[in-house]
């Protein structure tokens, strides 16, 4: 992959490698219980990432990830029992992947600053379509290129009720999962032949 300034190059597409990519949302109790609740982390198992740049910056770059919403799992240690419970209420009472079986994020705009040769911080504004709604959402994410591939880390929040979700609760509401759960990704994309 080049980074130098040659103009007048075709676009390179590079493609998320999930299986060298973490993406996982925390959730955080509340409630009465809470004390003795669990902080839940959910991977995300089954996505798909393209970015889109000229090969002389990132500054033009377009970023789309459409993620199943089928496929994910509660990763903590926990009660086997437990787990299945709140497997089950997240795609019951939250994800609902019968009626909604993707979510997708297509990039609008990106800057980009430069901290060394290799290296970018990287503001990414786009949409989010999700659980039936779509809801514009800006985060931010380190980029490195590292040979011929480049690692992008970075996070963000996001509020269910924004997309008609309401947070799961259990044990009648002693214990419940906040509004805003917090979205992390480590992601490794390499170019597409």
């Amino acid at each position: 992959m080049q980074t130098g300034t040659q103009k007048g190059l075709a676009p390179v597409k590079c493609k998320i490698d999930a299986a060298a990519s973490r993406f996982t949302v925390q959730a955080f109790a509340t409630g009465l219980l809470s004390a003795f609740g669990h902080n839940p982390t959910i991977a995300i198992r089954d996505y798909d990432a393209e970015i889109q740049f000229s090969p002389d910056t990132i500054e033009n770059a377009s970023v789309r990830v459409t993620v199943r919403t089928s496929a994910m799992e509660v990763v903590d240690e926990m009660k086997n029992d437990d787990r299945k419970k709140l497997e089950q209420a997240m795609y019951d009472q939250v994800l609902e992947p019968n009626r909604f079986p993707t979510a997708v994020y297509q990039s609008n705009q990106i800057t980009v600053q430069k901290d060394s040769a290799d290296q970018w911080r990287v503001h990414v504004t786009g949409e989010l379509s999700f659980h039936g709604v779509t809801q514009s959402l800006a985060l931010d994410a380190r980029v490195a290129y590292m040979g011929t591939m480049m690692r992008i880390a970075g996070q963000f929040p996001l509020r269910q009720s924004d997309y008609g979700i309401k947070p799961v609760s259990f044990a009648g509401g002693a214990l419940k999962l906040k509004d805003e759960l917090k979205f992390s990704f480590e992601m490794v994309a390499r170019p597409q032949e």
